[in-house]
């Protein structure tokens, strides 16, 4: 099962439309049945004084990533936000894109679990972060 344009059209639009992620350069590479994944190409602005990409990017993509892919799966019909992030760094990235492979593991009916591959344009991998994010109506208020 193939996500369709409109779904991928719609889920574009929401990663757009979140200033944060246009500050970085995160864009939608493709949706999966199971998540999706997303990229921001390394530049100078993104680097560390060790002149690699800061961690705070990476962890902002693959935070993204699983955000994203839950509004891809609900159509971005329920109010979500972040409640765990942790992420382990194999190596650096100094150059490149660096690319945020989204799975859903677990939607529940309060919190929904995602496991990000970290990956540069070579396939390396170059670590991975469990997010969680909570479904605010869950818990009665779509405000939190």
């Amino acid at each position: 099962m193939t996500p369709n344009k409109e779904a991928v059209a719609r889920t574009r639009a929401f990663l757009a439309s979140i200033p944060f992620n246009s500050l970085l350069g995160i864009q939608i590479s493709r949706a999966h049945v199971d998540g999706v994944t997303l990229y921001c190409k390394v530049r100078k602005e993104l680097l560390n004084s060790n002149k690699v990409l800061h961690g705070g990017v990476s962890a902002s993509i693959a935070d993204a990533a699983v955000g994203v892919a839950i509004q891809h799966r609900f159509e971005g019909k329920r109010a979500i936000t972040t409640v765990e992030l942790k992420v382990n760094y194999f190596r650096p990235v100094a150059e490149g894109t660096l690319f945020a492979r989204a799975h859903l593991l677990r939607v529940g009916s309060t919190l929904c679990i995602g496991r990000v591959d970290l990956t540069d344009d070579k396939k390396n991998l170059v670590g991975v972060a469990i997010v969680t994010y909570i479904f605010l109506d869950a818990r009665g208020s779509a405000s939190g």
